[in-house]
């Protein structure tokens, strides 16, 4: 399998989070959907790190990136899921659309 393999599944991956952040049915779509995001971008470094000129010797770039984007994704998900909770008790739903205290 070549570049171009997990170049596509990443695009693919990175496309379907964005109509799932685009679509905006309830917040727990767009939370998925920015994971999503978050993995095509992985999976293009950890991809893009194989691939390099000059081989694997000792390089892990692309490796601790993805690792620090793995760390940014779950506190992105905990705080997000916290948000989600309280904006759940305070409004009864979690549809985007339905939230409209902010704008009066």
């Amino acid at each position: 399998m070549g570049l171009s393999a997990y170049l596509t599944v990443g695009a693919l991956l990175f496309l379907i989070g964005l109509v799932m952040v685009a679509a905006r049915r309830n917040l727990i779509y767009v939370l998925m959907g920015l994971e999503l995001i978050l993995n095509a971008a992985n999976l293009n470094l950890v991809a893009f790190n194989r691939f390099r000129p000059g081989g694997m010797e000792g390089h892990l770039d692309g490796q601790i990136g993805a690792i620090f984007v793995i760390i940014l994704a779950a506190a992105e998900a905990a705080i997000a899921l916290a948000i989600v909770l309280n904006v759940h008790s305070l409004f009864e739903t979690i549809r985007p659309d339905d939230i409209d205290a902010m704008k009066d």
